[in-house]
């Protein structure tokens, strides 16, 4: 069973199943407030400011009893009432101005943690608990807000004259239940975790992690890495999830959570009844510990039970979004190839006219390289005759052949972007929704829903395809290749230069422009380029090269503007 309160490094987790506060004075007597008022005790007396001076008079353990004593007396009567109770009392409010900034502090030290709401519920399929849970951490938040707002006006002696109606409680809740489904031999390790049914989010919904890129590969291993792994069962929570098509249990360590909960903007969060007994196609495992490991992540094919597994072990390097997502999609596209797919790092949208007219438009390239931006701009430029624009992929995408067409699918709902390279003022526009990932750093990134799952996986016929170049500033901003070779020379090198998503600098290649999944198979990708290739010739696809400039100093927003300018003329123009 989780517990009724745990509190670490960044975040704290309220288990309401087991504590729920209805009243203020029950806030005050709770473990999660003394945890939390002694750890900002104990962070003013490591500051040594003049809040330690203040609190000097005692010893740490008798200021945590005296304050919490005094608050839950200041909830019901006037400081002068407080003070001739006892001189320990007297000794704080004879010096308000100091409690004051003593109590501003400790509400703004609650606030800097991420804060998790979780309750276990046993109702299934009618939502019921979900609208129980929504009111009820709405009512947390007030009575949170409450306490702090009754204490402080007490202390200064009247009302404030603005009030900020803020998310005091917590950032977001989860309702979580039993997982269900048969574990073959080695996969022990995942016995009794909890399984995510639903997420409440309160935006802007806004995290910090220890590192904001990511770097390398992920390597393939011949053995089930889950077989030496010991998880603690209450400290591990699983988010259900479509990746596409493929179904993945994504089971995260707590002190991940801002990870885990963020899966929600960007994976389909699959139904209890869509998984309920089922054997995933995806098994993922983020934050496992394990000591004298070579690589802090890795991933291997299950072949006898047809899992494709993947592990990141508990460490700094992995705390990063970017870690959580880009394995997801490595196990889905190596599961894609083994079933003869093309994975495609890049963007495809499906774009109808207001005259009518319909184009699928897919654009190739690695991180930094300028899809997403171009097709912003595409966006804002045709908006005038644009009747929709509907994004089936904004990072990772399937190539299928399908009724003797090619199709491409998608695998996400959302967006994964940075802010940098995002028009002024977007992600404010965004804010209602977004998930944003420290904002405050370079490669800061918003975390957005933009597509229904249904659109993700229905298939559309590609119509062109385009290679996003970030580092070449040529007269033409889009180039069209006469032959197959040449286009298959140019997806296949995968060049770019690096923008500050990753830990690359400089002009840096990667296999089909795709780390995750056709690296670690290109044998097998050879083959499927070469018949995906043959095929958009044959039926006479546009296949081309598109010079998004992002990469070229003082282009970074004109390039894409220009390419989507000659992009939509192509659009126009198309039979």
């Amino acid at each position: 069973m989780i517990k009724e309160f745990t509190l670490n490094e960044t975040n704290a987790i309220l288990n309401f199943s087991v504590k729920y506060c209805d009243t203020q004075k029950e806030i005050l007597d709770s473990v999660g407030f003394n945890k939390v008022l002694n750890r900002y005790i104990a962070r003013i007396i490591e500051d040594e400011g003049n809040l330690a001076n203040f609190i000097s008079e005692f010893p740490q353990k008798e200021v945590d009893d005296v304050l919490t004593q005094m608050f839950k007396l200041l909830l019901v009567m006037s400081v002068d009432e407080v003070s001739k109770l006892d001189s320990k009392y007297a000794y704080f409010l004879n010096d308000r101005k100091q409690l004051h900034e003593l109590v501003e502090g400790l509400y703004g030290f609650w606030r800097h943690f991420e804060r998790y709401g979780v309750v276990q519920s046993k109702i299934r399929a009618n939502g019921i608990q979900n609208v129980n849970f929504i009111e009820e951490t709405s009512t947390f938040n007030n009575l949170v807000l409450k306490l702090y707002r009754t204490i402080l006006e007490n202390i200064i002696g009247g009302g404030q004259r603005v009030y900020r109606q803020l998310a005091a409680g917590i950032n977001a809740g989860l309702v979580i239940n039993d997982m269900r489904w048969e574990l073959p031999k080695g996969y022990e390790c995942l016995r009794n975790i909890a399984v995510i049914d639903s997420i409440v989010l309160r935006p802007p919904f806004i995290t910090y992690s220890k590192k904001n890129t990511r770097k390398g590969t992920y390597k393939e291993i011949d053995y089930n890495p889950l077989e030496e792994l010991k998880l603690t069962a209450n400290h591990w929570y699983c988010y259900p999830a479509y990746i596409g098509e493929s179904l993945a249990y994504v089971y995260f360590h707590r002190d991940y959570m801002c990870h885990g909960v963020s899966l929600c903007n960007l994976f389909q969060l699959a139904k209890y009844e869509d998984y309920e007994g089922k054997k995933p196609d995806i098994i993922y495992v983020f934050g496992a510990r394990k000591e004298n490991y070579k690589e802090h992540s890795y991933f291997h094919h299950d072949k006898v039970n047809d899992i494709y597994v993947g592990v990141a072990y508990h460490t700094d390097e992995i705390d990063y979004f970017g870690y959580m997502k880009k394995m997801m999609l490595t196990l889905h596209n190596v599961r894609m190839i083994d079933k003869g797919g093309l994975p495609t790092h890049g963007a495809m949208v499906n774009i109808t006219m207001k005259d009518g007219k319909e184009a699928n438009i897919v654009i190739i390239g690695d991180s930094g390289a300028g899809k997403s931006e171009s097709l912003d701009a595409l966006s804002s430029i045709s908006k005038d005759y644009l009747k929709e624009m509907k994004v089936i992929f904004d990072d990772m995408g399937t190539l299928k052949f399908k009724d003797g067409k090619i199709l491409g699918y998608g695998t996400e709902i959302g967006a994964f972007v940075r802010l940098d390279d995002l028009d002024t003022g977007y992600a404010y526009r965004e804010m209602d929704r977004a998930i944003f990932m420290n904002p405050n750093k370079v490669n800061s990134r918003l975390i957005m829903p933009n597509t229904a799952y249904e659109d993700v996986v229905k298939g559309y016929k590609v119509d062109i395809l385009l290679y996003a170049n970030n580092y070449m500033d040529e007269g033409s901003d889009i180039h069209f290749f006469s032959n197959k070779t040449d286009a298959i020379n140019t997806f296949r090198l995968g060049r770019r230069r690096a923008k500050g998503t990753t830990s690359e600098e400089g002009i840096v290649e990667s296999y089909f422009a795709n780390p995750f999944g056709p690296v670690q198979r290109q044998e097998q990708c050879e083959v499927l380029l070469d018949q995906y290739f043959s095929k958009l010739f044959e039926d006479n696809i546009p296949v081309g090269e598109m010079y998004t400039k992002l990469a070229v100093p003082g282009a970074e927003q004109k390039g894409p503007k220009a390419a989507a300018i000659q992009l939509f003329e192509w659009i126009k123009n198309a039979k």
